[in-house]
């Protein structure tokens, strides 16, 4: 922790008082932290409006605000094909000096382009969850699952149980989640999976060929970062299943893969990183509609001082879910 000056919003800047910011699991990451630091964390944050540049339209002091960290540039190549997360300008836009600041500058294409007010029904704590959110369903769209799929999720963790519920409303008829964590399996049967699989005791393809006449999924999500859970994910995948990439492993990290299987068996893999103006608001509209389920998924919260605490809890515990900083009023 650490004492700075408030940020100095420029004439089309604004500049937020934090309330609530979560923990995402990217900030326990060290291989991905490391080349960036010192940097301050914190990219799922809400707060009010304490000050507005001149030549801001649409906000006003007061205003109970989501910003988004990262936004495209809108108009180069990568943009004009809709892969919005791949544009250059993309990773060089970030809240000032972050989400866990007291205090943060929302920079005009930030605010230009995905900052919106929340709807009174939503409280702060719950409104950090419109980022986490919209990475999901971002995957869910990539993954295209759709009426009567048969879905897969390696990882119990937030992620997989947003992704496990958005399936469940685009149409899934079985969704099967592993993890090695008994408490998140219990979480995972808690909020609707058909199949909760402990992966210490239980092969994932092995339970969801059970219920699938052998097949296996149709779709599959690995949400842990790992090579096993992209082994036991891939394992659990029909022919011309779809198996969607959603967690990193660090840059060394590598799976054998049997191109023959991939080219006879017409498997698709891909990928979803973060999420985009496009699911922003969409999350908004389903955290709304759905928000008993989600507030489920925060099982902690601290204030925003006692954050090394918050952090060591997320990274060790085995029973915690979403953990969330507290700031302001």
């Amino acid at each position: 922790m650490e004492e700075r000056p408030a940020p100095e919003p420029g004439p089309r800047d604004i500049l937020v008082e934090l309330r609530a910011c979560g923990i995402c699991g990217s900030d326990l990451m060290d291989w991905y932290l490391a080349p960036r630091a010192p940097l301050v964390l914190g990219h799922e944050p809400t707060g009010v409006v304490v000050e507005v540049g001149r030549e801001v339209e649409g906000f006003s002091e007061g205003d109970r605000v989501f910003a988004h960290h990262h936004v495209s540039c809108m108009t180069c190549r990568f943009c004009r094909r809709g892969q919005f997360t791949l544009c250059p300008m993309f990773r060089r836009t970030h809240l000032d000096p972050g989400g866990m600041a007291e205090f943060f500058r929302v920079p005009e294409p930030n605010l230009r382009l995905d900052t919106f007010r929340l709807p009174d029904s939503l409280s702060f704590v719950e409104g950090t969850l419109i980022e986490p959110l919209a990475c999901c369903l971002r995957a869910v769209r990539k993954a295209r699952v759709g009426l009567e799929d048969r879905v897969a999720i390696v990882g119990a963790g937030p992620s997989g149980l947003m992704i496990a519920l958005l399936c469940r409303l685009a149409g899934a008829t079985l969704v099967a989640v592993s993890d090695l964590v008994p408490y998140r399996l219990r979480a995972a049967r808690s909020l609707g999976a058909d199949l909760a699989v402990d992966a210490r005791e239980e092969s994932l393809a092995e339970a969801v060929k059970a219920e699938t006449d052998g097949l296996g999924a149709d779709v599959v999500f690995v949400t842990a970062p790992s090579p096993r859970a992209f082994e036991a994910g891939l394992a659990a995948l029909r022919r011309g299943g779809t198996l969607l990439v959603f967690a990193p492993t660090e840059p060394g990290a590598s799976v054998p893969l049997s191109l023959n299987r991939v080219f006879f068996h017409e498997i698709t893999i891909t990928a979803s990183y973060s999420t985009t103006h496009l699911e922003t608001r969409d999350a908004l509209a389903l955290l709304v509609r759905h928000r008993e389920f989600f507030r489920r998924l925060i099982t902690h919260e601290f204030p925003l001082e006692k954050a090394p605490e918050a952090f060591r809890l997320a990274r060790e515990s085995r029973e915690c879910l979403k953990v969330v900083l507290l700031s302001g009023a």
